[in-house]
């Protein structure tokens, strides 16, 4: 159903920014504002919500039935069939809302075709309206925050079966098949991303997308996986060892570990989030292997596993109570190993920082 009290928070920044509506495409946003999960395609439709929190629904009919149980008793569908187009419809619900010659914001779930198609059908003044929810959904509410727990607590499930489950002569790709069932099985709802299983010198690509390569002793394994419960998802990763692991592997795993402690250690109400990322960086700087460290520290979860507030530096904006997002330092040597420990961390308003991982950061050597 629509969120009504988010619905007029909406309504009530779009009065303040000077619009007139904001159109929301498939997207995390229209999950946040309607419970409604789908994907950009040709068959367009969305939200618009009118900066007096009047809204219609533009609905092809094959998706009626989902789009009415989402959004109930809205006062306008405009429903469009396949052979008509979808250009009607959207004039229709323009002019319902009276926003026609208004200026109208578009999200990111909005094809660039299918808005030159709007803009076409319709005289509005469009304005880019992605970030227009971006600072609601950065702060979840205590019903958002039990459900990151609840994800992050059965992907930490899953990483306590991969540790006994994974072993040397497996392919990568056996670990990835299994992750989907442990996850139905401790009651998440699918995976929130592509899991990543980097294994030996594919772990120094930080977003490697193989899943060829044999694992095999003395290997780091790089596992970065996450879920979704009840439309939130959890992001979490460990490096195992297969095998006794060198030297080498043993002081980098130790200064990773420090640098995301560290960063953990850094977050309250007003730090900025660039100085969480320069208070995990410092340690990898300072241990001299700032080189291979080369992306952000962290970036926001919640319905999207990838939004505000992104932790990096050079984002000077206060973290506030309601922030989740993750703390990730990794170390990437080119053609050895790479190392990374990620959890998620919630902004609490008593000034600490609560981990929604549980799992160990301690070294795991698997045997």
């Amino acid at each position: 159903m629509i969120k009504k009290e988010r619905l007029a928070r909406l309504a009530e920044e779009l009065k303040n920014r000077g619009l007139d509506a904001l159109y929301i495409g498939p997207s995390a946003d229209l999950e946040y504002i309607g419970e409604f999960r789908s994907f950009p395609d040709e068959r367009v439709r969305g939200l618009m919500v009118g900066s007096d929190g009047r809204c219609f629904a533009l609905t092809p009919l094959l998706y009626r039935e989902e789009m009415m149980d989402a959004f109930g008793d809205l006062p306008f569908y405009s429903m469009w069939d396949d052979h008509e187009g979808f250009a009607g419809a959207f004039k229709r619900g323009c002019e319902h809302l009276g926003v026609s010659g208004g200026k109208v914001a578009f999200n990111d779930g909005v094809r660039a075709v299918d808005l030159f198609a709007m803009l076409e059908a319709v005289d509005i003044q469009p304005a880019n309206g992605q970030d227009l929810l971006a600072n609601m959904r950065s702060r979840k509410d205590g019903e958002e925050l039990d459900r990151l727990r609840r994800a992050g607590a059965i992907i930490d499930g899953v990483v306590e079966k991969l540790y006994t489950f994974i072993k040397p002569g497996m392919k990568e790709r056996d670990v990835i098949r299994a992750i989907p069932d442990f996850i139905e099985e401790l009651g998440g709802e699918g995976e929130s991303f592509a899991p990543i299983v980097a294994s030996g010198p594919n772990g120094s690509m930080p977003h490697y997308g193989g899943d060829r390569r044999v694992i095999e002793e003395h290997d780091s394994v790089i596992l970065d996986l996450g879920c979704r419960y009840k439309s939130y998802c959890s992001d979490t990763t460990r490096t195992f060892f297969v095998g006794e692991p060198t030297r080498e592997m043993r002081e980098v795993y130790e200064i990773v570990r420090r640098a995301q402690a560290a960063g953990e250690a850094a977050v309250k109400p007003g730090v900025t989030a660039e100085e969480v990322d320069r208070a995990a960086r410092r340690v990898i700087v300072d241990a001299g292997y700032g080189k291979y460290f080369f992306n952000r520290v962290g970036h926001g979860v919640g319905i999207a596993v990838h939004e505000t507030p992104f932790i990096i530096e050079g984002n000077k904006k206060p973290l506030e109570p309601g922030n989740v997002f993750s703390v990730e330092p990794g170390i990437y040597i080119p053609g050895k190993f790479g190392v990374r420990i990620e959890n998620l961390v919630a902004v609490k308003p008593d000034g600490t920082a609560e981990a929604l991982n549980k799992t160990t950061r301690e070294m795991r050597i698997i045997k």
